[in-house]
């Protein structure tokens, strides 16, 4: 592999400096990249790629020295390890040395004696300080939770999720910490979440769809928004390989 371990935990992101997705027509499209401690909704329905795109950010950040962890509500871990082994991004020598943490939720919530169910207020505070916690004895630079979704669902109201949002990316924020929350939404509905309070939490929304041409449906991404940078809005087109991941070229260039 082209990067040495030892160098690459001791790497220090510069103030100001954005983190980079490690995508090229991502960043580019983000005028170099996501603000550093913004918290971005990418929205999709199942398959367009959400959480490829997710372990390819954290993967990328661990080779530059920052160090991420993937909370999962979804998936469970041996599975989602199997599923990434196939991409040239994904080395478990990251996962081995603790530059891209994976953890399952639901066992933090048995450990913390969450109910299964809903959480109360009390509840949700409980896990807030837990994931600070983790954040910040690990030194985390990224974060994904896949999915925000399926950890709304635990919360009674929309004024819980607008709160645990509003905290939670606050936190982020304050330690530097960049994060990816992913949104399960239907296939070909214009909406970026599933209870129409995340989008407004949000710093930044990225969208993944689809559209049909001739037949073929073709994966598409698009910026809707992200504070603190000018940004093009342009949809592109999406390809998945095994050997770069997610490769983002312009829409009407997709078939060439």
């Amino acid at each position: 592999m082209g990067y040495d371990m030892d160098v690459v935990a001791g790497r220090v992101a510069t103030e100001n400096e954005p983190c980079k997705t490690g995508i090229e027509g991502i960043d580019n499209g983000l005028g170099g990249g996501i603000p550093l401690g913004s918290a971005v909704l990418l929205a999709g329905s199942g398959g367009s790629g959400k959480t490829i795109l997710c372990m390819q950010f954290l993967a990328n950040g661990a080779k530059q020295g920052e160090r991420g962890i993937f909370f999962t509500l979804t998936e469970p871990l041996f599975k989602l390890t199997k599923n990434m082994e196939s991409f040239s991004f994904y080395d478990k020598r990251l996962i081995e040395s603790g530059m891209v943490n994976l953890i399952d939720l639901r066992i933090i919530n048995e450990r913390l004696g969450l109910d299964v169910g809903k959480y109360t207020l009390e509840e949700a505070s409980a896990l807030l300080d837990v994931l600070h916690d983790i954040v910040d004895e690990l030194n985390i630079k990224r974060l994904v939770i896949d999915s925000i979704t399926a950890l709304c669902y635990r919360l009674q109201t929309k004024e819980m999720i607008r709160d645990f949002i509003f905290r939670l990316g606050s936190l982020l924020t304050a330690m530097d910490c960049t994060a990816i929350f992913t949104s399960e939404v239907p296939p070909r509905v214009f909406q970026y979440s599933q209870y129409g309070v995340e989008e407004f939490i949000a710093d930044g929304i990225v969208l993944l769809g689809d559209i049909e041409r001739k037949g073929d449906l073709i994966r598409t991404l698009q910026v809707i928004k992200m504070r603190g940078t000018a940004h093009s809005r342009t949809k592109f087109a999406m390809n998945i390989s095994s050997k770069n991941g997610i490769e983002i070229a312009p829409l009407l260039k997709s078939r060439e």
